[in-house]
């Protein structure tokens, strides 16, 4: 292989045989076949855009009030 060669995301492809001779042939369809499943797995890993909440769902949760510390509350507000 050269350095030339590229992975379907871009990157250097890199092929290290650990046991047996395999031919150039053999080696070729390898890396056609994992190149091609590397592929289809990437584009199936797509996380969709979450859709913007509609007004009906923004307008169920009111925004946090904070606590009005001049408004004398309970039974010993005297």
């Amino acid at each position: 292989m050269t350095g030339d060669d590229e992975g379907p995301d871009g990157g250097e492809l890199a092929v290290e045989v650990r046991r047996g001779s395999p031919t150039p042939e053999e080696l070729a369809a390898l890396i056609a076949v994992v190149s091609e499943a590397y592929a289809s797995e990437v584009a199936a890993a797509v996380a969709e855009d979450e859709p913007p909440p509609s007004p009906w769902r923004r307008s169920q949760r009111a925004p946090h009030q904070r606590l009005r510390r001049d408004v004398a509350w309970g039974r010993f507000a005297g």
